[in-house]
């Protein structure tokens, strides 16, 4: 088994870094935060010709790519450094997966080619106002009449929802729970954008009334598709806490090296020297896990459920950690506005919670190795 990354997934990642320098700066993320829609129509369709990430690993008997999840991972990394501003999470590792996860043929047929154009952007609507990211969290309701099914309930939380013009909605029919595809104009359908402490990943609150949807494979059969995916998702959300916590280390190092007090740099402080060095300690650490996921999720290993959410418990945890001693290192000017720490602390916190805090999936693990 060799972690050492391929010569071209160092070339995609050196691709993607630069694209991402010209495109999502620091002053473009700012500009994406006030904006309703949070992201930029333009950036993302050139994402999608330019350099493919939307189809990466959507197979090419559905117009992707074809490549392995090793690759998403290293997307992510760098989409996680940028903070990119782009619906990209939630199309990719949360729409995109549920449907290849779902073996519905007939809708992967259909709904995956857009996503790997760019010109779907896709999101699951799972969790209610509970903020449960399991099944015992779905009371939305699902009922057949006629030969088509209405969906009654609502969904909060939703990643991009509000720009979504595909949801995949987590129901609960009489079978059981379900996955359906609902249209991001449905009738019914009232979108709500939500005001939350990290506005680089906009979330919305959706409200149907009697919106038809279509359903995804087997009625009653969506457990193990949502589980499929939460894991598939969690590995991708490490991903980005991984980037993130290294520019937020890297950014410390830096400063630590050029601000001067009592005449000298305050990197030769013993006190700032162990924050520095706790932090490497925890980033590479979790790079360890991100990586291994990565593997796990691309041989579709069954190590991955295990390793899933061990990776997302580490992972948010170090990016956490990161982001907050990088704003204790730069001392006065972390805490202010116009310093892009606070940016980095705000998405830290979100990622923690996503997909399940560090503490649900520390009891996700002892539960699937058998504690």
């Amino acid at each position: 088994m060799n972690f050492a990354f391929s010569e071209e997934q160092d070339e995609l990642r050196k691709s993607v870094r630069r694209f991402l320098e010209d495109k999502s700066p620091e002053t473009e993320v700012r500009r994406l935060m006030e904006t309703t829609e949070g992201y930029d129509p333009a950036v993302w369709s050139q994402m999608a010709e330019q350099i493919g990430l939307q189809s990466l690993t959507i197979p090419e008997a559905y117009g992707g790519a074809g490549f392995s999840y090793v690759e998403l991972v290293v997307v992510l990394e760098e989409m996680g450094a940028s903070l990119l501003c782009a619906p990209f999470f939630a199309t990719v590792a949360l729409g995109a997966n549920a449907l290849l996860a779902s073996g519905d043929e007939q809708a992967k047929s259909d709904l995956l080619p857009g996503i790997a154009s760019g010109e779907t952007i896709a999101t699951l609507a799972l969790t209610e106002d509970s903020g449960r990211w399991d099944a015992d969290g779905v009371t939305l309701a699902a009922t057949q009449s006629g030969g088509t099914w209405k969906l009654d309930g609502h969904k909060s939380f939703v990643i991009d929802g509000h720009v979504a013009n595909l949801v995949l909605v987590v129901a609960r029919t009489s079978a059981g729970l379900s996955l359906f595809a609902v249209g991001g104009d449905a009738a019914g359908l009232t979108r709500t954008p939500l005001a939350t402490m990290d506005q680089t990943r906009k979330q919305a609150r959706l409200v149907f009334e009697g919106v038809e949807g279509r359903l995804v494979g087997t009625d009653g059969g969506a457990e193990p598709v949502l589980s499929k995916t939460l894991d598939l998702a969690a590995v991708a959300l490490a991903a980005e806490q991984v980037g993130g916590a290294q520019r937020c280390l890297d950014m410390s190092v830096e400063y630590a090296k050029t601000r001067i007090q009592f005449g000298r740099p305050i990197g030769s402080f013993q006190a700032i020297k162990h924050k520095c060095a706790d932090m490497l300690l925890e980033v590479e650490s979790a790079k360890s896990a991100a990586y291994y996921a990565g593997w796990a999720a691309s041989e579709d290993s069954d190590e991955l459920p295990v390793v899933a959410s061990l990776a997302k418990s580490y992972c948010s945890e170090a990016y956490f950690h990161a982001a907050a001693e990088n704003i204790q290192i730069h001392g006065g000017i972390g805490f202010t506005w116009e310093h892009p720490a606070h940016l980095y602390f705000k998405r830290a916190k979100s990622s923690e919670l996503l997909l399940g805090d560090p503490a649900y999936h520390r009891e996700l693990l002892a539960q699937r190795i058998g504690i």
